[in-house]
C-alpha cells in the first residue's frame, strides 16, 4: 500500500477505488477499511450502507475479479466493518482525516481476523454469510443488519 500521510492521498486511494483504478493487488483490508473511512468522512452524500456493497461488487468485476458464492464481495464482513468503522469515527477528532484512519488501522479494526472474535469460522465463511447478513454466533456485536 502506498502511504497514506495526507489527505490527498486518502482522496487519491479512495478515487481509485471508485474509478476503478486501483490495482487489485492493492485492494487489500487495510485499503478498505481506509476507502470506507474517507468516503464515511469526506462523502457524506454516499450512503455506505445502501451503496458500499455494490461500489466493492462493481469494483471486483473492473478489475478482473468475480463475485461468486465463494469469491469476490462478502456481504456479513462489509457490514461487520463499516459499522465498526463508523463507530470509531464517531469517536475521534476527525479534522485531520489521516490521523484518525492511522489510529482506526493501528486498533482492532485493523486486523483482518477481528470478525472471528465474534463469529465462528464456519459461520463468517459460509456462503449465507458471503451472499447475506448473517449475525455474530460467538459474541454479540451491535452491527447493522
Amino acid at each position: 500500500m502506498t502511504p497514506f500521510d495526507s489527505e490527498a492521498d486518502l482522496q487519491a486511494l479512495a478515487d481509485r477505488f471508485l474509478d476503478h483504478s486501483l490495482p487489485a493487488d492493492l485492494w487489500r483490508h487495510d485499503a478498505h477499511c481506509l476507502v470506507t473511512a474517507w468516503l464515511l468522512l469526506r462523502r457524506p452524500e454516499i450512503d455506505l450502507k445502501a451503496e458500499l456493497p455494490d461500489l466493492i461488487r462493481a469494483y471486483n468485476v473492473a478489475t478482473g475479479g468475480q463475485n461468486t458464492d465463494s469469491s469476490g464481495y462478502h456481504h456479513t464482513i462489509t457490514l461487520f466493518y463499516l459499522d465498526a468503522i463508523s463507530a470509531f469515527m464517531a469517536g475521534p477528532d476527525t479534522t485531520d482525516a489521516a490521523a484518525a484512519c492511522r489510529a482506526m488501522l493501528a486498533s482492532d479494526i485493523g486486523d483482518k481476523d477481528y470478525p472471528l472474535r465474534f463469529y465462528s469460522r464456519d459461520r463468517l465463511f459460509s456462503r449465507e454469510a458471503r451472499l447475506g447478513w448473517c449475525e455474530p454466533d460467538l459474541q454479540v456485536r451491535a452491527v447493522h443488519a
